[in-house]
């Protein structure tokens, strides 16, 4: 017996194995070599990982830093609205009734065409500007009766801030919570914006509604004789060959909203684009960014040009507003009242908005649609599927020309 105890590991069988365990693993871990790790940080990606990542070791900490592609998801915007009334905020818990939406939507489209900037991009600002709104030492004065603090009461960090320990960050993106302009149910409003110093280009799909496509009606018998002969001639041609404007995108202000849509989700894109700078200036290096959001419905673009385009020129703003100027812009249109898209959706009333700074078209010639050296592959690209679909059957369609002012 004393010779079997005396070959036993002196912390008992299970603890040393455990520990004979720990240690091969540490070893092996060490062996990986930094190259390695920071592939596997930059496949993360997520920069609340990266913050979890770079409290569990000395070596990860250091490392961590050293990541070149980055993605942020901001969680929250602190609005500046005001509290609503009790009643106001009965209504608003339960949701409203669906045309109390639609007006609302509609007032708040109109607001940021003719007031200029509004407060979801006044909140946008405080979520991506470097001092972000903090009432904590405030909150925490209070007495004890007073209840919890609001969300917008409530101190968050910025996207300057969170970034700004990462000193090689190459590729970055950024998701907001949701997209800026509030739209009713049922409707479709997509855009993408490239930036440089200012707008290089814009692509905006729109549809009034989208739906399932209906189920094909029962076989009808074929036509008689007498029923070809009845059938007028022009019954099978579409409103636009005709050379007019269709009356589905002119009438019941058809035409006027879709030239919301435009100015709403340029001024959207300006506004992202202007509150970018801090973020831009603290990283040299950056190569690539994206500013996207939830709900799909704008992405803000900038390469590695056009960044550093930002850099050597400096944005020029819009009057007192935080967006960025936008210049005199060529357009064109494309509509049609119905597309059928694969997978069975149904888009009424599609539009497509293509659209260059006025500058840029006479310089290169050739019309919006065909500047650069891939034609218009620069607007079908602008979109997943299905809607890149819908994009390709918009471009055989009738163009309209549009232009529009510096604002």
């Amino acid at each position: 017996m004393e010779g079997q105890r005396e070959g036993w590991p002196r912390g008992g069988v299970g603890e040393g194995g455990e520990r004979e365990e720990e240690e091969v693993a540490e070893d092996q871990f060490e062996r990986l070599p930094d190259e390695v790790l920071l592939d596997v940080f930059d496949r993360i990606g997520d920069v609340k990982a990266l913050g979890r990542c770079a409290l569990v070791s000395r070596r990860f900490h250091a490392l961590v830093p050293l990541v070149d592609s980055v993605f942020v998801r901001v969680d929250c915007v602190i609005s500046d609205d005001p509290a609503p009334s009790s009643a106001g905020s009965a209504q608003a818990a339960e949701g409203g009734p669906p045309a109390a939406r639609g007006r609302g939507a509609l007032a708040h489209l109109a607001r940021l065409v003719l007031g200029g900037i509004v407060r979801p991009i006044q909140a946008l600002g405080q979520i991506l500007s470097p001092a972000a709104a903090s009432v904590s030492r405030r909150s925490a004065a209070a007495p004890p009766s007073t209840p919890p603090p609001a969300a917008a009461d409530i101190s968050h960090h910025s996207p300057s801030e969170v970034l700004r320990s990462f000193k090689e960050l190459r590729s970055l993106r950024i998701e907001l919570p949701s997209g800026e302009l509030g739209i009713e149910d049922g409707v479709l409003l997509k855009w993408k914006a490239d930036f440089g110093s200012t707008l290089g280009s814009c692509v905006i799909l729109g549809a009034s509604s989208v739906s399932s496509k209906p189920p094909p009606p029962p076989a009808a018998p074929p036509p008689t004789a007498a029923d070809i002969s009845a059938a007028s001639p022009d019954s099978s041609r579409e409103p636009d060959e005709l050379g007019n404007i269709p009356e589905s995108l002119y009438t019941n202000g058809g035409l006027k909203l879709r030239v919301v849509w435009t100015i709403s989700s340029l001024i959207a894109a300006s506004a992202r684009h202007y509150l970018l700078q801090p973020i831009i200036a603290d990283h040299s290096t950056l190569e690539s960014l994206d500013l996207t959001d939830a709900d799909g419905q704008g992405v803000l673009t900038m390469n590695k040009r056009q960044l550093q385009e930002l850099r050597v020129r400096p944005v020029s703003a819009s009057g007192n507003s935080h967006r960025t100027l936008m210049p005199a812009l060529s357009m064109r249109l494309w509509y049609a009242p119905h597309i059928e898209l694969p997978g069975g959706q149904l888009l009424k009333g599609a539009t497509l908005v293509a659209i260059r700074p006025s500058e840029d078209v006479l310089r290169e010639g050739g019309g919006v649609e065909a500047a650069g050296p891939t034609g218009a592959s620069w607007i079908v690209d602008a979109f997943e599927e299905p809607y890149r679909t819908a994009a390709q059957v918009l471009l055989k369609r009738r163009t309209y020309s549009l232009e529009m002012n510096s604002f």
